[in-house]
Formats: structure tokens, sequence, C-alpha cells
């Protein structure tokens, strides 16, 4: 998430991948916006959640990659990309909302659902807010709590204004593809508002019954303990080896990776990410 002004560079290391096939692009009407959408690959079907201030081309190479192995559905979500923006506050219990009614609106009873940032806690939302639609949940650069992000990031947010995100890079490309090109001001609005929204999710993530892969840089908006903390509440974070089969959640980490550099390794994240919705795992001596 985390998202801000930390998304300035992430147009500086992502961009579209040219994919064998093209994707499908197409509109429904979710909850009162017309959310736009692209499907691509074949398989087990996987949704795609972008970061704030993000679309799906600024996801970059990840999707075709996945798309190699699953039907994907990446989706661009209130007021960004091509979605149009409605009178209603962005939080994250509303994007959730959103993409379970995308759900029902295509038909997909279930998916595995991978998100960065913004859309990680969407998609950790999901997972909570609507357990039966997603099977597996790859969170990427994501906390659970408010007191799980940096502190310098922390600090920063009672400074953010509307007119600092204005001559941003994502602020040119959201004129671009925005329904309303006009509407820029009105999204940084709700997204400094979302900054500001309680966050305190513990309790929900220790029950959740969905294996969850977090992937986090080693220089994230969240902290390491924070990445921890939450593998620990999902059930990770003990000794392999003595018998017991291992946690269905992992916990990978990223090196010498920004928040925003995360995005921009799609061979990493893709090393990750396959293995665990295959429910692969390296093999111990003892196996």
């Amino acid at each position: 998430m985390f998202r801000t002004i930390l998304f300035a560079g992430i147009l500086l290391i992502a961009s579209p991948a040219i994919a064998e096939e093209q994707p499908t692009g197409d509109r429904v009407e979710v909850n009162g916006m017309q959310m736009y959408y692209e499907v691509s690959g074949q398989g087990d079907p996987l949704i795609v959640l972008h970061g704030a201030y993000m679309n799906i081309p600024t996801m970059g190479e990840i999707i075709p990659k996945l798309a190699e192995t699953h039907k994907v559905y990446a989706l661009e979500l209130q007021g960004h990309g091509r979605t149009t923006d409605i009178d209603r506050p962005i939080t994250y219990p509303n994007l959730a909302d959103d993409v379970a009614a995308f759900m029902d609106a295509v038909g997909l009873e279930q998916a595995d659902v991978f998100g960065y940032s913004m859309g990680a806690a969407v998609g950790l939302q999901l997972a909570i807010r609507h357990p039966e639609k997603v099977d597996q949940l790859i969170a990427a650069s994501v906390a659970y709590d408010k007191e799980g992000w940096q502190p310098a990031f922390r600090q920063f947010i009672p400074q953010m204004t509307v007119e600092m995100f204005l001559d941003m890079p994502f602020a040119e490309d959201y004129r671009e593809l925005a329904p309303d090109p006009e509407g820029f001001p009105a999204l940084v609005e709700k997204l400094i508002a979302l900054e500001h929204e309680p966050m305190a999710w513990e309790e929900d993530v220790k029950a959740l019954d969905t294996p969850v892969l977090i992937i986090t840089g080693d220089a994230d908006v969240n902290t390491l303990e924070h990445a921890v903390a939450m593998f620990r509440l999902l059930g990770g974070g003990g000794m392999g080896d003595m018998g017991e089969p291992l946690p269905e959640s992992r916990l990978a980490v990223m090196p010498a990776t920004s928040h925003t550099a995360v995005i921009g390794q799609p061979d990493l994240l893709h090393a990750f990410i396959e293995p665990f919705l295959k429910g692969e795992t390296p093999k111990g001596m003892f196996e």
C-alpha cells in the first residue's frame, strides 16, 4: 500500500509486457461504477489487484507471466485506470466488496488472488469478508495494522496534501486512461483519507483459514517484524523437520528491495508465487 509518494518510482521500473496473446479488456457494472478488467491466459482463475495510484499496465510483467499458467483477471479498482469513480470513500472493505461483486458479475465462484500494496490489503479484506471466494491469497507489501508501517511512513502521512501529488508521473498516467481526465485531485483526496482509516485486523487475520503467501521487500513500507508477526498469526514460524507438516501459509523476503522495487522483479515474484499456488515445497533430507 503504501503507496502515495512512493509510487513515483513505479512508472520508471514497471512497464507493460508484450504477451503472446493480447489480453481481452471489458467493463462490468459493479456497485454503481463501470469496472474495467482484462482477462488473459488459461487455467485456474487468478485475480490481480494493483496498488494505489496504479492500473493494469503499471503492474508490469508479472501479469503476463502469471497468465502462462493461469486465467488472469486483472482489475482496475474504484477511480483507478479506466474504472469510473463514484460518490463513495475508498476504503479497504469497500474495495473488497467490489471485488466480490465483480466475481459474482462474471460468474467466478472462487479464485486465487494476488494483490500488491493497496491491492494486497484489499485481498486480505476479501479473504476476511468473503472467505468462500478466495482459494489462496498472495499479499505483497501489506500490513494488517497501522503499527506495521515503517515509522518514516507513519510520520509522513499527516503531511500529505493533494497538491504534492499533482505533478507526480502517475498523475499524467491517470489522465491518459481515466474516464474523467480531470478527476485526479478527487482520487488523491480519497487515497489520503484512506491512509487515515482505522486499520487493526489482527484477530481477523488470526482467524483466517485461507492460505496466504506474504511477500515483502527487506526495505519495504511495512516492517520486517510486522511481516513475521503476520506469518506467525497464520501458523508459520515454527521449526520444520520435526515430523509435522509445514503450514500452508508462507513468507518470502525479497533482498535489497524497497516498496516500489517489489513489483519490478517479476521473475523473482513468479518464483515465489507459482510453487505456492501449486502447493509445492522444497524437500528436506528427512523426506
